[in-house]
């Protein structure tokens, strides 16, 4: 890598490259995860990344749904029984999660973690849950019976259950470039296993070059975006998913239905001014079909996004300013 300055301690690994942006990399939420920033000098962006990756395993601990003593457990676990105290950033969490259900019309739902139970695609041969199972199911999904106020949070029925699996990747990318630019750092790039916020610029070119990988050929861009100052999530249905009798289910479940998404959108990806938007537009469009994905997108401020078919690709009306042209 040819760096001028390395460092690594047990949660991270720092390094100084040629250009002079500092790189820390690490792994959490299951992922890899680069953080590229440019600093004044070394001590500055030791601290800098001691802040960020700290609030990373901050965030981990308290929202995994797969540590019985986090947030995300406890209000889970207390479903149907009493509500939970809340954090300030549980509240500024959960805030946006009403934001978010309330603009895409309920497409956005923290809580469709009893149907992920019972579809369990982690298992080592997936079975299509009977129908009055799926039913049972539904009837402990929907944001619009979470009771939230600004001190706790209740999930009235027994069963219930918040999942933030979904989205709290491109939450917490967007807290990382808020505390990198509390250091005072212009320009910077935070990705945490594919989805991106950019901040000012690199060294050597006007923006940050963010290539949207090809799902037929994984590992190599189909085509490459040019952002500064804006966020980039993808989602996709193309790569999780099990085969029963000849028909091929998918990781995504739309809990309007209880059962995978069946559109022939298998992948979309969003640019916004956050990559908690970008992500929520990215997987919300693919409970569509095209038309109706694309438009959701379309409505949002701010947000633009492409969507793919076995066919072709369909983009929204100003995607095509954020295309690289010179490839």
């Amino acid at each position: 890598m040819g760096d001028l300055t390395k460092h690594k301690s047990d949660s991270h690994a720092i390094a100084q490259r040629p250009d002079g942006f500092f790189e820390v990399s690490f792994h959490a939420m299951g992922t890899h995860c680069i953080l590229l920033y440019d600093c004044d000098n070394e001590r500055l962006a030791n601290e800098v990344a001691l802040e960020a990756v700290n609030w990373v395993r901050f965030f981990e601990r308290r929202y995994s749904r797969f540590l019985k003593d986090s947030f995300v457990s406890t209000v889970n676990s207390l479903a149907g029984v009493e509500p939970v105290a809340l954090e300030e950033e549980d509240r500024r969490l959960l805030g946006l999660c009403q934001s978010l259900n309330f603009i895409t019309k309920g497409l956005f739902d923290p809580t469709t973690l009893p149907l992920s139970i019972l579809w369990d695609f982690k298992r080592k041969s997936p079975e299509v849950p009977s129908e009055s199972k799926i039913k049972e199911a539904m009837k402990r999904v929907g944001w619009n019976r979470v009771v939230l106020n600004p001190d706790e949070v209740f999930l009235p029925h027994s069963g219930m259950g918040l999942d933030f699996g979904g989205f709290g990747k491109e939450y917490a990318v967007d807290r990382v470039i808020e505390i990198i630019n509390s250091f005072g750092v212009g320009n910077a790039m935070v990705n945490l296993g594919g989805d991106i916020h950019t901040l000012g610029r690199p060294k050597d070119a006007a923006n940050w070059i963010i290539g949207i990988e090809n799902p037929k050929e994984p590992g190599r861009p189909s085509f490459a975006l040019e952002l500064s100052g804006m966020a980039v999530a993808t989602s996709g249905t193309y790569a999780r998913f099990f085969e029963k009798e000849q028909k091929r289910y998918s990781h995504l479940i739309d809990h309007r239905t209880g059962y995978p998404v069946s559109s022939n959108v298998f992948s979309a990806s969003v640019v916004s001014s956050t990559c908690l938007e970008a992500g929520a537009l990215a997987t919300c469009s693919l409970l569509c079909d095209r038309k109706e994905g694309l438009g959701l997108i379309e409505n949002y401020f701010g947000a633009e996004g492409c969507l793919r078919t076995d066919q072709s690709l369909y983009w929204s009306k100003g995607f095509d300013q954020f295309i690289c042209k010179n490839q």
